[in-house]
């Protein structure tokens, strides 16, 4: 057994890519290595800013001779047959394939294949510069004259196996077995012959931190020092400790201090502003809670006077680019929303759909037709819709995009706007992803609904819906984000209605009734103008049917929500088979039906259901269902005492589910209905439905009729499985 180490040594590489990158080399490897048919009892990876790395404990030192039968055709088969069968098995005559009798099918051929097995050092040698060449970085380089592409330019390969280099050539660049430590504490070069000296030797006079674990380790504690020393509360940010961990080989944790001054901005633009360009940890003062005027970076150099110059010389930094977040508020603070909001209708939203001013005309209307239905007041919807883009067009936005909504929050404050005014403009972008909040105060919420709907309707308008696994536009998170609102909140919406309604604004009827789409090229928004459509798009006969295409986009959305909260898709689908379109309401139907098939009653009267369902399914593809499957109760009277029990069970059921159902009590609805359960299945036992008699059996039909039309006044059973 044998031990491995692969270093692949460049200039730097990009915090981003490093993590999957050292993933990809190590299963890279371990697959070249795996199909040459070596084995090996551990294998480790490590990355940072300046190398791949990938560990392979108790290597095979020889792949294992492989004997292969490969079954030939029958003696004195055709000549083609037996040439064919040369060619795949490698032999040059027949008579170096060996000749097998079967009892039953006579004599054939057979050719025994012997593979010799392979060294170790040979097959990485062939595997690596493989690896090496076909390896995907996101963006890559040539570098020289050669041809090799690489996220930056390599610089050394190491390639150690038991001691010894495994010898090969990438593009003019040799394996060896030295490698480098840290520019300025350690550079080396240092001499590798087996895993625990290259490891002692890096950590040590190298002042290298091989793994990331090791450096996420250093930098937490070194956080969690310097933040007890002043009295500070680290901001935790894991997408930056992450970043950071890939930029410093030898980490060191230094705290720095800003100008207080600064402190009167947004604090969102202070973090933004130490987070995306400097890459510094934001802290709070423990005493107030409150942003304080220092920040914490990760050098990559112990300096002799403990960081004290590297504070220094960051502030510097960190306040010229604060004095830019000041004036753009400033000037920013200058420019009411209002007029903010002007320059939307220079912005191209999508061609076919008009301007960013026209989708805030649009969001608008439809934030102050929804504000009732959420329980905000339609004034205050309105405003907060016509205010909500307006900060795209600010220099702190067009700086810092990610701030979008936030300093249209702050702006509508400093205009004396209402808090819930600019709440709503802060969150109407919400929610972003499945890990962020959806907005609660109803206004907020009348907004975030609009602007995804409008959105979303107009996409499904001029046909651009999300296909496969591409969505440019984001509709499937748009989608997503309105349920998550309307469940979160209990908002009580038709969509259905929405949809159908909004339609209007995006566009009208032509002469023959077809809804047009796009804007008439001799309006304010022509080409020559606004660089938009210039003729108008038929594009769908009705608005009906984008209506119930997007309610079936929704419909997948729900069912992926549900989900991941463990309840069964073929009940959502079974729901909204009724044709109902309030969510809320669905969800409510959905986790009545799942906790009621969950008991035995309810598993029972489903297989009843399905019984009576495939009947008369049966029946229908014979064209023997009669056509009227009204119940004679004359009829009833005359049978069996289990169909008697039937009818009645029935009759008394669709009576006693009317009020649950109107009260949304569905669990009171699935209580009512398990009562059938038990005649149901006394009756399949008892009665046979294709009785003789015609006017019997086209009774009883309908009686199978009644079962399944009550069990559809609360879901389309047929759609369960099971």
């Amino acid at each position: 057994m044998a031990d491995l180490i692969l270093e692949l040594f460049s200039e730097e590489i990009p915090a981003r890519m490093q993590a999957k990158a050292e993933s990809d080399l190590g299963t890279a490897l371990e697959k070249a290595l795996g199909e040459a048919g070596l084995n090996w009892s551990k294998l480790e990876t490590a990355s940072g800013p300046r190398r791949l790395t990938v560990f392979m404990d108790g290597l095979t030192e020889r792949s294992a001779d492989v004997k292969e039968e490969r079954k030939g055709p029958k003696v004195g088969a055709p000549d083609k047959a037996v040439e064919g069968f040369l060619r795949g098995a490698g032999l040059s005559d027949i008579s170096q394939a060996e000749v097998r009798s079967d009892p039953k099918k006579g004599d054939f051929y057979v050719a025994v294949i012997e593979t010799p097995g392979r060294d170790a050092t040979d097959i990485i040698a062939e595997a690596v510069p493989a690896i090496i060449r076909g390896f995907h970085w996101p963006k890559s380089m040539r570098w020289g004259t050669g041809d090799l592409r690489w996220v930056r330019p390599l610089q050394r390969i190491v390639c150690v196996l038991d001691g010894k280099v495994v010898p090969f050539e990438v593009d003019g660049i040799s394996s060896g077995d030295e490698t480098e430590g840290h520019r300025v504490h350690g550079r080396g070069p240092f001499k590798v012959t087996f895993r625990k000296d290259y490891e002692s030797q890096l950590s040590g006079a190298g002042h290298v931190k091989l793994t990331r674990d090791a450096r996420r380790e250093v930098i937490l504690a070194g956080i969690e020092k310097v933040c007890a020393e002043a009295g500070l509360e680290w901001i935790e940010d894991k997408g930056l400790l992450e970043e950071v961990v890939g930029l410093a080989e030898w980490p060191v944790v230094v705290l720095g201090d800003m100008d207080p001054a600064f402190l009167a901005l947004p604090p969102e633009v202070i973090q933004l502003s130490m987070r995306t360009h400097q890459k510094y940890f934001a802290v709070n003062d423990k005493t107030t809670g409150k942003l304080a005027p220092n920040f914490i970076l990760v050098a990559n150099i112990e300096a002799a006077d403990g960081g004290k110059k590297l504070a220094e010389g960051n502030s510097r930094v960190l306040s010229a680019r604060l004095d830019d977040g000041r004036f753009f508020w400033e000037k920013d603070k200058a420019t009411s929303l209002e007029e903010m909001a002007e320059k939307l209708s220079t912005i191209a939203f999508k061609a076919e759909l008009g301007s960013l001013g026209d989708k805030v005309e649009r969001v608008a209307a439809l934030a102050r037709e929804l504000a009732p239905k959420v329980g905000a007041d339609p004034d205050l919807a309105e405003r907060a819709a016509s205010l909500a883009k307006a900060d795209l067009v600010s220099e702190m936005v067009g700086e810092f995009p990610e701030l979008q909504g936030v300093m249209g929050r702050y702006y509508a404050l400093e205009a004396g706007e209402p808090e819930a005014v600019a709440d709503a403009i802060r969150d109407h972008y919400k929610p972003q992803g499945p890990s962020d909040s959806v907005p609660t105060d109803p206004v907020g919420i009348a907004v975030a609904l609009a602007d995804k709907l409008d959105t979303l309707v107009g996409f499904w308008a001029i046909n651009e819906k999300p296909t496969g696994s591409k969505d440019p536009f984001a509709l499937r998170r748009a989608a997503l984000g309105v349920v998550r609102i309307v469940l979160e909140n209990e908002n009580r919406i038709q969509f259905r209605s929405e949809f159908t309604h909004h339609c209007e604004r995006l566009g009208s009827r032509d002469e023959s009734g077809l809804w047009i789409w796009g804007y008439d090229p001799t309006s304010k928004y022509s080409d020559e103008d606004k660089g938009v459509v210039s003729s108008p798009q038929t594009l769908i006969e009705n608005s009906k049917d984008l209506a119930s295409d997007l309610l079936s986009f929704f419909a997948d959305r729900l069912k992926q929500h549900l989900r991941d909260e463990g309840q069964r898709h073929d009940l959502i689908d079974a729901v909204f088979a009724l044709g109902e379109d309030d969510l809320v309401l669905i969800t409510r139907r959905v986790e009545a039906l799942g906790a009621f098939l969950d008991t035995e009653d309810g598993a029972n009267l489903l297989a009843g259901y399905k019984r009576a369902a495939n009947i008369l399914k049966a029946e229908e593809k014979k064209g023997d269902l009669p056509a009227d499957l009204s119940v004679d109760d004359a009829l009833i009277a005359k049978g069996p005492a289990e169909e008697k029990a039937l009818a009645k069970a029935l009759a008394d059921v669709e009576a006693a589910i009317e009020a649950p159902l109107a009260a949304e009590d569905f669990t009171g609805a699935m209580a009512e209905l398990a009562k059938l359960r038990g005649p149901v299945d006394a009756f399949f036992e008892a009665v046979m439905v294709n009785d003789e008699d015609s006017a019997v059996r086209a009774n009883r039909l309908a009686l199978l009729a009644k079962i399944r039309g009550t069990l559809h006044r609360v879901a389309d059973f047929s759609r369960i499985d099971g």
